[in-house]
C-alpha cells in the first residue's frame, strides 16, 4: 500500500480538491483507493458522499475528529486489507509532534502551494518544518509541490515559478485556476472522470502527477538539504 498525505500548513491551498481528484484517479484505474479525511470542515466526506454508483468505489475513513496524533496508533486497522493507494486530506495547521506523527505513518507527500506572497512565505516556513520537525530526511519520505490554481504568464506566476526551481524537491505540476475542479467535486467526481473536453487541458496536468507517484520516470527525489 502506498500512502499519499496532501498537505501544507496553510489553509485554503487546495488540499481536498487534489486528494479528491487523486483518489478518484487512482479508483478510475482499478486500484483499490481509501480516502482519509482528517480535515475539520470534513470536505472529503461530502465528496464521498455525493460520488455517484457507477463510479470506481473509494473506501472513506472520517479521521477528523480524533483531537490529537497520540490517540492515531491503531490508525492503520481502520483501513481495509486489500487497500492498494491510501490519500489522505491532512487538517491546515499541522505542526509539532502532529506534523511528525503524520511523517511516520506516510511513504509521500504532496505540497500545494498557491501563487500569492503569502503562501509562498507560508510554504517555506512549512518545508522547514519538514525538515527540522518531521524529518523527513531520515525516514526516506518523498517530497513534491504542486503549484495549485494558477494562472500562467502572470506575475506572481512567475514568481511562484522562481520559489519553486529554488527548492530542493521536485515541482511536480502546475494546475490551472478553472471551476471544472468545483464543478467535479459538486458531482463527486474528479477531473478525469468528465467527459468535457475542454477538460482535457486539465487531465493532462496530472500525467507528471502520476509518473511521479508512481516513479514511471526516475529521478524521484527524497526532501534533502536546506531552505533560506
Amino acid at each position: 500500500m502506498q500512502r499519499i498525505i496532501v498537505i501544507n500548513t496553510k489553509g485554503g491551498c487546495g488540499k481536498t480538491t487534489i486528494a479528491t481528484n487523486l483518489a478518484s484517479l487512482y479508483a478510475s484505474q482499478g486500484l483499490a483507493t481509501a480516502l482519509m479525511d482528517y480535515d475539520p470542515q470534513g470536505s472529503s466526506t461530502r465528496w464521498l458522499k455525493l460520488r455517484p454508483k457507477d463510479k470506481q468505489g473509494i473506501h472513506g475513513i472520517n479521521a477528523h475528529q480524533r483531537q490529537s496524533m497520540q490517540s492515531t496508533r491503531a490508525w492503520q486497522m481502520r483501513i481495509p486489507a486489500e487497500t492498494e493507494r491510501l490519500i489522505i486530506d491532512a487538517p491546515a495547521g499541522v505542526a509539532g509532534e502532529a506534523l511528525h506523527g503524520f511523517v511516520q505513518r506516510i511513504d509521500t507527500i504532496l505540497i500545494p502551494v498557491l501563487p500569492s506572497p503569502i503562501d509562498i512565505h507560508s510554504a517555506t516556513a512549512f518545508i522547514k518544518d519538514l525538515l527540522l520537525i518531521g524529518k523527513v530526511r531520515n525516514l526516506g519520505v518523498r517530497v513534491g509541490v504542486i503549484a495549485n490554481r494558477t494562472r500562467k504568464n502572470t506575475l506572481v506566476y512567475q514568481s511562484l515559478e522562481r520559489f519553486l526551481g529554488s527548492l530542493n524537491l521536485p515541482f511536480v505540476t502546475s494546475l490551472r485556476d478553472t471551476q471544472h475542479y468545483v464543478h467535479a467535486f459538486e458531482r463527486g467526481i474528479g477531473i478525469q472522470e468528465m467527459w468535457d473536453k475542454r477538460v482535457e487541458q486539465d487531465k493532462i496536468s496530472w500525467v507528471p502527477v502520476m509518473n511521479w507517484l508512481e516513479d514511471i520516470h526516475p529521478g524521484h527525489a527524497v526532501l534533502q538539504g536546506n531552505v533560506s
